[in-house]
Parts: structure tokens; sequence; C-alpha cells
């Protein structure tokens, strides 16, 4: 079993910036394609950004890309996505996954095993 705890969510002027992290449990999380997903109120969960875990390719959603960046450290089993130039429409609940062994990194959730408990970003204008 993964168990996956995110933190540095907040509030936050637009504009500025935020870290997510997303601690892993496991010995196997050099193993494990991560994703970032969020979800707005009234609005579908949305992939945000992935990262590999063979070579570290990374992908991004459109409405991200240039102002988010996921990265990893397998040695402390934790995943970050560092949230710049941060705008109202990013105000969501951030949520990290696990997709064990995965090749590709997938941009629909229903594709990942574990989920964490998901921390708030909350942009003011």
């Amino acid at each position: 079993q993964v168990q996956l705890v995110e933190s540095g969510g907040g509030l936050v002027q637009a504009g500025g910036s935020l870290r997510l992290s997303c601690a892993a449990s496991g010995r196997t999380f050099s193993t494990y394609t991560m994703g970032w997903f969020r979800q707005a109120p009234g609005k579908e969960r949305e992939f945000v950004a992935g990262i590999r875990w063979r070579g570290g390719i990374t992908h991004y959603a459109d409405s991200v890309k240039g102002r988010f960046t996921i990265s990893r450290d397998n040695a402390k089993n934790t995943v970050y996505l560092q949230m710049n130039s941060l705008k109202f429409e990013d105000t969501a609940v951030y949520y990290c996954a696990a997709d064990p062994w995965s090749t590709v990194v997938h941009i629909t959730g229903d594709e990942y095993d574990y989920w964490g408990q998901g921390t708030q970003v909350t942009v003011s204008s």
C-alpha cells in the first residue's frame, strides 16, 4: 500500500508562488510515475503535471506550462510542484497521485492507483 501526503498549500496573491510537496511511503517510490491534479469548486478534476519514474520525463497541462515545475527527490520519497506566477484560476484543491511502474505520464486520473488527501491552494486576485 502506498500513502501520499501533500503539504504546502495556502493563500497567496496573484503573481505569487507556492511549492507543494507530496511525501510517499514505500521503498519503491523511484518506480512510481507521479502526477499532480487539481479540482476547483464545481469543476471536474484536471491534470496539472506529471513526472515519469524512468528518465524523469515531465508533462504539463497547457494552462500551467511555463509557470509550474514538477520535480522529484527519490532519496526523500517526495515529489514537488513549484508554482510561479499564480493566477486566480489556479485556485483549487491539489492532489498528488502515484502510478507505479508506468512508462507513460497519464493525464487521466483513472490511471493512477494511489491518491493523497489534497491540499488547498487559494489565489486572491
